[in-house]
């Protein structure tokens, strides 16, 4: 992926790069565009450890704290899809928007147009009652044979399934 902003901005990082110090204010959002996957949306994020790219990572809007997708129910928080291995104490970019290469176990088959869901921190799985991501479809066929460890879903501003009380 060579995604390329796309916003009029002077010396913005590279969507793949990663920092150990904060070139944008957290929480700045760019479009960019990718020759393959087209156009998306990125957000500005400090790094979480275990970071790999297309690791799920949930983030807070106040403060912009982010940690690994959590397996649970009941916590409509803000995903977003790392584009980098942008660990503890970095900075870079996030996938909010458009299609992305999320991380997933090998063993793990997905249909194309099927929801998907957090069954282990940080991956993408098959759907799971209570575990879905709103905003967010398989776009292509992602199979479980060996070595299969990525699948392309396209999202649109995806949260975490339940409700905010």
């Amino acid at each position: 992926m060579t995604y390329a902003v796309t916003d009029c901005r002077i010396g913005t990082q590279p969507i793949a790069d990663t920092e150990t110090e904060a070139k944008h204010k957290l929480g700045t959002i760019v479009r960019a565009i990718d020759p393959t996957y087209g156009e998306a949306e990125f957000i500005y994020l400090k790094g979480v450890a275990s970071t790999a790219v297309g690791s799920l990572v949930t983030y807070n809007t106040s403060g912009f704290t982010t940690a690994l997708a959590a397996v649970g129910t009941n916590k409509p928080q803000p995903i977003a899809v790392a584009m980098s291995a942008n660990v503890a104490n970095q900075y870079g970019w996030y996938q909010i928007s458009g299609v992305a290469v999320m991380a997933k176990t090998c063993t793990v088959s997905l249909a194309a147009n099927a929801a998907v869901g957090v069954l282990t921190a940080g991956l993408v799985a098959g759907t799971g009652s209570g575990k879905e991501i709103q905003g967010a479809l398989v776009a292509a066929v992602a199979s479980a044979k060996a070595g299969r460890t990525t699948a392309q879903v396209v999202i649109s501003r995806p949260t975490m399934q339940g409700r905010i009380t």
